[in-house]
């Protein structure tokens, strides 16, 4: 996204096409009139050099560690019920930083854009992730764009990634779950896979369900401070809850035992579910994540998260246990017993 350095400060260009071309990635006039226009005019980094410089007082803090992730978005359709891609990068790259005990601090954001992409379209997406990262106390300091013809990409790909601290002292980690401790969840599952099949408008959904595409960088933030024994946390994206869980389990080497009755699941999001055929558990969420803390301190947390609107829904769904070593085990609403597994594939394609 950078332009080239120059001797003095630039003209800030205008943007009269309506339309992407091949030329606005080009690396000339055209390809400097979209950047300038739409991306670097909102996100306004400090800097037109190739590369964001960084400084930070939290890096230099004695036992503070630097965490670093990256996504890639491609969800279809680009706006839906409760958000779009753009925010939808900033939150995903900033709960993966957040699930990890950083703060997230800067991010990078990569465009493909397909030739003939409207771009008031693009000028809505630039406005959601500039208004997100505001909220959350993120900036996008670098980034970059690149076109291709027509039918290459699906309008706008986005790749994001996060720079964030981890504090002295925090250390999340799925090897650290033991027997005995509490699986939490901070609200209700399946509302991002939900909301994403009816906007497609191919099912013939008629539903009111909302994306919980949010930030959980203050919730985290809140809990291992509340809670410093926390051993750690997932946000349940692709793959839903069943996934995180499995990936947890394998990791601590437990047998997580969950309750059916305790999940956090709309009416409307199980109706879905039963008209398809579809398990909850492996729809795709973006704002929900499962954390996992001592017995002696589930009511803390659980009361924390309850405090907060990131959390205000939060449930405790299970205990991780001594049994099979990896497994994932769901005690029914008829008191019978389900292994939950981690699907091959997944249950719709390109949610996330």
């Amino acid at each position: 996204m950078a332009a080239p350095a120059t001797s003095a400060p630039t003209k800030r260009r205008t943007l009269r096409a309506e339309y992407v071309t091949m030329a606005h990635g080009g690396g000339g006039r055209a390809m400097r009139d979209l950047i300038d226009d739409v991306f670097t005019s909102v996100f306004e980094p400090e800097s037109h050099e190739d590369q964001a410089r960084l400084s930070e007082a939290a890096l230099s803090e004695a036992g503070a560690k630097l965490a670093f992730t990256t996504d890639g978005f491609v969800v279809d359709p680009l706006e839906f019920p409760g958000g779009d891609i753009g925010k939808l990068a900033i939150c995903g790259t900033v709960n993966d930083l957040a699930v990890g005990g950083a703060r997230p601090l800067w991010l990078s954001a990569g465009f493909i854009i397909e030739e003939g992409t409207e771009v008031t379209l693009l000028r809505r997406l630039v406005a959601t992730m500039k208004e997100t990262a505001d909220s959350i106390g993120v900036k996008i300091v670098t980034g970059d764009t690149k076109v291709v013809e027509r039918g290459s990409a699906d309008k706008v790909f986005i790749t994001t990634a996060g720079i964030g601290v981890i504090p002295p002292g925090v250390l999340l980690h799925a090897g650290a779950v033991e027997p005995g401790d509490v699986a939490i969840v901070n609200g209700y599952l399946g509302d991002h896979g939900a909301a994403i099949m009816a906007a497609r408008g191919d099912l013939a959904l008629k539903t009111n369900i909302t994306s919980d595409c949010q930030s959980l960088a203050g919730l985290m933030e809140a809990v291992t401070k509340a809670v410093p024994s926390t051993r750690c946390a997932r946000d349940a994206t692709r793959g839903g809850l069943a996934s995180a869980l499995n990936e947890i389990a394998e990791a601590s080497g437990t047998h997580i035992v969950i309750e059916e009755t305790q999940f956090p699941i709309r009416k409307e999001v199980k109706g879905v579910c039963e008209i398809l055929g579809l398990d909850p558990l492996y729809l795709a969420n973006e704002g929900t994540l499962v954390v996992f803390v001592p017995e002696e301190d589930a009511e803390v947390a659980l009361n924390v998260m309850r405090n907060l609107p990131a959390g205000k829904d939060a449930a405790i769904i299970g205990r991780a246990t001594s049994g099979t070593p990896g497994r994932v085990e769901m005690t029914t609403i008829f008191g019978g017993g389900r292994i939950v597994d981690m699907l091959v594939g997944a249950q719709l394609p390109r949610i996330c």
